[in-house]
């Protein structure tokens, strides 16, 4: 299999047909032997019967529906466990992510001999503005913090070879964030540019506490920062409070001025307690996700795929470097 087009999906049945028309049509126009995994991640909206439909009219789909809605970054990774090709293009189910631009990503990604290309969003994107801003802050934030050095607007829209692809399913953690890990496996990256589509049917799923919880994971996934900060603010203001010490000792011995008190102590608790809340909800995040690795449950369940007789549970994919592998790791389940 020369390239695999894997496609996560979740309550988008008014797109489906429209998405796997343009997207064979894509692959139709490549000389290559190609495939497309198609992901429902627990769709209750018709989304995979229509899947299902696919895959018996044409034997390059394959069609996967997990037990669950598991979430994006989970879905992402089932089709990725399930792709078999030596390259392999990740992309939304939304449109927005014009199948079109497809054969342009393979080609940049063979002909500089690159094992990630980006497609990242052109400048003439006309999505909201609080959104443009918003990723723009996240990007600069996280780079910063994690230094990734991952180009600005670059999602879920990208070119990877197969090394690439098996170094991403070698990776055990649960709180995944693609993007990331991508760019932190080296190797040649590169990017192209793209005009956005509009979204051909229904809502979009990322709303805006989604969004805050996608970049507190990318965030904890990727830096420890937050906590050396948490350890910078106790520290500081442990020394501010000495200081204060000393000045109420001081004022005590060597002044008649009669202290305040109640507002002086007020002011100290408050301030105190929240630093000290604030560094405990910090430790708090990174020992949640401490528990949720050391739990070893599996990253997502497959209830049905259309090209397997019995359902499966994936185990990681630890380690899982070629197909035969991959397939090995995975364990049954009683149907």
């Amino acid at each position: 299999m020369d390239l695999s087009v894997v496609v996560p999906l979740y309550q988008e049945a008014a797109v489906v047909p429209e998405l796997i028309t343009r997207l064979t049509r894509s692959l139709d126009s490549m000389d290559r032997q190609s495939e497309l995994v198609l992901v429902d991640d627990g769709s209750t909206d018709g989304t995979w019967s229509l899947l299902q439909d696919a895959a018996l009219r044409d034997d390059r789909v394959r069609a996967i529906r997990l037990a669950r809605n598991f979430g994006h970054q989970a879905a992402l990774t089932a089709g990725l466990s399930a792709a078999e090709g030596d390259a392999v293009v990740t992309m939304d189910g939304d449109l927005q992510h014009p199948p079109e631009v497809v054969p342009s990503l393979v080609a940049k990604g063979t002909a500089e001999s690159a094992d990630v290309v980006y497609a990242i969003r052109s400048e003439s994107d006309s999505e909201g503005w609080f959104k443009v801003k918003s990723a723009h802050t996240f990007y600069w934030l996280l780079n910063r913090l994690a230094s990734l050095d991952l180009p600005p607007g670059a999602g879920d829209f990208r070119y990877m070879s197969r090394r690439i692809v098996d170094t991403l399913l070698s990776m055990p953690e649960r709180s995944r964030f693609l993007r990331g890990m991508t760019r932190w496996s080296g190797f040649r990256q590169t990017v192209i540019e793209y005009d956005r589509g509009p979204r051909q049917g229904g809502d979009s799923k990322y709303s805006l506490r989604h969004m805050i919880r996608f970049a507190a994971d990318a965030i904890v996934s990727f830096s420890a920062l937050p906590l050396r900060i948490a350890s910078l603010l106790g520290v500081t203001f442990s020394v501010l409070g000495g200081l204060y010490l000393l000045y109420v000792i001081y004022v005590r011995l060597f002044t008649d001025t009669a202290l305040a008190g109640w507002t002086s102590v007020m002011i100290a608790v408050l301030i105190l307690g929240g630093v000290q809340l604030a560094c405990l909800g910090i430790i708090g995040q990174y020992l949640g996700r401490v528990y949720e690795e050391v739990k070893g449950r599996p990253l997502f369940l497959v209830w049905e795929d259309t090209r397997a007789s019995e359902s499966l549970v994936n185990d990681d994919s630890r380690a899982a470097v070629t197909i035969h592998e991959r397939r090995a790791a995975y364990s049954r389940l009683d149907s």
